[in-house]
């Protein structure tokens, strides 16, 4: 095949967003965040990475350029900053705008994006992918900088490793940012008991998503587990808490944001699973059928085939046995599948139960927080979209101009971070 060409480094040409007035009181400060969280994350993102690049700089120009160099442009470079964004509206909606919780804020939530980074570059060298937000992905551009052929068994096992080493740095720089973010003793000690946890839980998911797939299936309760530690959690649910943590949240508040977030994140997953099989490529970014292909143990497969068994329909397991985790299924085994998945009536139910999480994750939320206040009111249009609420909500903002449930924030944790709320 051809060698893709290597893509320069573009951090030190990256624009960086105005400052807000240093001058201004903490409110003001919080205020102007409040009008574009995603500028100001980006922001801070700059300066801690252009400070993290120096540092690698000082120990090797060409690790500096070649790896530094390029975890930073990743991380700068797409996605829509949704954990960032729940962090910061979690700490506003529990009441906090001092500029301490401020700068905090902000910086916690660039250590959510560097480790979102880890993730997704280990996600691609795991699930052989080449692209990644329609560019190649690390470990393609890596082998491809090195001058070698990503195709190659040279330039594979190259890419590989060193697509691990930039997932690991990133890593170590999320560490590193949450650990030199100052934070009152309590709140620091919250903080890093659910950042330990966080981390954790992200590899659970991962590692359980692998055996479900290597192993050719799971069951819905295990398939709900894997959603829980892979998507809700990681995703969803720590950063509220960090947030509430932020603006020193009483034990019931935190709980009731932390159901919130979970329900909402679990009805995301089961949202994007059914967007996986019955999904328009044209709207959702992805090829229609892969998670079929690839033999993702989702909650939708589970509940097909424990319907499947429990009804004694042969024909429906056989269709699966056929088409899950085959690369050479057709557009008409893929149809078949579908018509498993309608007629043993695991769509509908998946369908349901992703409209009781996300009118569950609503209810919690309101239990928490003041919905119509300001931090509320965002809070409230952020969850909507995670899990899928199609009726719509708010008018435009100054922080997502589209409106929360614009077809653009519709599909904000989907086409953008490869199909997954990671």
């Amino acid at each position: 095949m051809a060698r893709i060409p290597a893509v320069e480094h573009s951090f030190a040409a990256c624009p960086l967003p105005p400052s807000p007035d240093p001058s201004a009181t903490a409110s003001t400060a919080a205020g102007a965040v409040d009008a574009d969280v995603v500028g100001a994350v980006l922001r801070t993102a700059r300066a801690v990475l252009a400070e993290r690049v120096a540092q690698a700089s000082e120990i090797d120009a060409s690790f500096a350029g070649e790896l530094a160099g390029r975890v930073a442009d990743f991380t700068l470079d797409g996605g829509k900053r949704m954990r960032p964004r729940l962090l910061w509206w979690g700490m506003r909606a529990c009441g906090a705008a001092d500029a301490g919780s401020t700068a905090a804020a902000l910086r916690l939530g660039v250590a959510l994006e560097l480790i979102q980074t880890c993730a997704l570059i280990h996600d691609d060298v795991m699930d052989r992918s080449r692209l990644r937000r329609g560019k190649p992905a690390v470990h393609i551009g890596l082998a491809a900088r090195a001058g070698l052929s990503p195709d190659s068994e040279r330039g594979s096992a190259f890419g590989t490793s060193a697509a691990v080493l930039a997932g690991d740095l990133a890593l170590a720089w999320a560490d590193d940012t949450v650990a030199e973010t100052a934070l009152p003793a309590p709140v620091g000690r919250r903080i890093g008991a659910i950042w330990r946890s966080l981390r954790t839980e992200m590899v659970a998911g991962q590692y359980l998503d692998l055996h479900g797939q290597a192993t050719g299936g799971s069951s819905a309760a295990r398939a709900i587990r894997t959603a829980c530690l892979k998507s809700a959690l990681y995703s969803v649910e720590r950063p509220l808490a960090i947030g509430a943590a932020l603006a020193d949240a009483d034990e019931h508040t935190t709980a009731a944001l932390r159901s919130a977030g979970r329900c909402a994140g679990i009805a995301f997953q089961l949202r994007d699973d059914l967007l996986g099989v019955f999904g328009d490529p044209a709207r959702t970014g992805k090829p229609s059928g892969d998670d079929i292909r690839e033999g993702k143990p989702t909650y939708l497969l589970a509940v097909a085939r424990e319907r499947a068994e429990a009804a004694g329909d042969e024909g429906a397991l056989a269709v699966l046995g056929h088409a899950v985790g085959n690369a050479d299924v057709t557009e008409g085994d893929l149809g078949d599948v579908r018509g498993v998945f309608e007629a043993t009536g695991a769509r509908a139910h998946v369908e349901r139960k992703a409209e009781r999480l996300r009118d569950h994750a609503v209810r919690r939320l309101g239990e928490a927080v003041d919905v119509d206040a300001l931090g509320g009111r965002q809070l409230l249009g952020l969850l909507r979209t995670v899990s899928g609420d199609p009726s719509g909500f708010g008018p435009a903002t100054p922080d997502d101009p589209g409106g929360h449930h614009s077809p653009a924030a519709a599909g904000v944790l989907s086409a953008a971070e490869g199909g997954h709320v990671r």
